[in-house]
């Protein structure tokens, strides 16, 4: 299988989303910054998954993209469809270009074995669903909260003047949930 970047991005994207949309639609550039993706490549890819009606945009404020189904009606390979992905993993692509002219079956001999092979990948990425990728996200620890939902309250003291402030070092800090916020405050993953 030649699984590319457009794949490969396409399921991160939609796995972000997936774990924020609770919170309200999911802007681009919040994945954008939060997965390394160009902003420009995820409008292209998230087009296409809008159209295969995968996904629903809001515009406006606080405005951004939600799923158009259930994460466990989405599949792996409905995403990989829906930006064009090719889930082939024949050298000829199903171009019938595999064959010399000894051979008088009109394909090579292991044109079956990458065939049957396709099958397999096509038959494992539409066993595994949207929500599969989300709970193995969460059984890794990811915790997610939203500024619009939830309000944080930082208690920051002030020095006094007579002693020198402290600071924790990286070790001794606490350990702070993701934040995910349209002010960029996600970059803390």
């Amino acid at each position: 299988m030649r699984l590319t970047t457009k794949g490969r991005f396409a399921v991160t994207a939609m796995i972000d989303l997936a774990l924020r949309e609770a919170h309200g639609p999911v802007t681009l550039a919040g994945i954008s910054q939060r997965q390394k993706i160009s902003l420009s490549y995820l409008e292209q890819l998230f087009g296409k998954l809008r159209r295969f009606n995968i996904v629903e945009s809001t515009r406006g404020p606080g405005g951004g993209y939600t799923l158009a189904l259930k994460a466990e009606q989405i599949s792996v390979a409905d995403i990989i469809v829906a930006v064009d992905e090719p889930l082939d993993a024949t050298q000829c692509g199903g171009k019938g270009n595999c064959h010399n002219e000894e051979d008088h079956l009109g394909r090579c001999m292991t044109h079956d074995l990458w065939t049957n092979l396709n099958a397999k990948m096509v038959e494992y990425l539409n066993s595994v669903s949207l929500r599969d990728l989300m709970q193995q996200q969460e059984g890794r620890g990811v915790v997610l909260h939203d500024l619009r939902d939830k309000k944080i309250k930082l208690n920051v003291a002030k020095p006094s003047k007579s002693a020198p402030a402290q600071t924790l070092k990286p070790e001794a800090a606490p350990k702070r949930h993701i934040v995910n916020s349209v002010f960029n405050l996600a970059g803390q993953n």
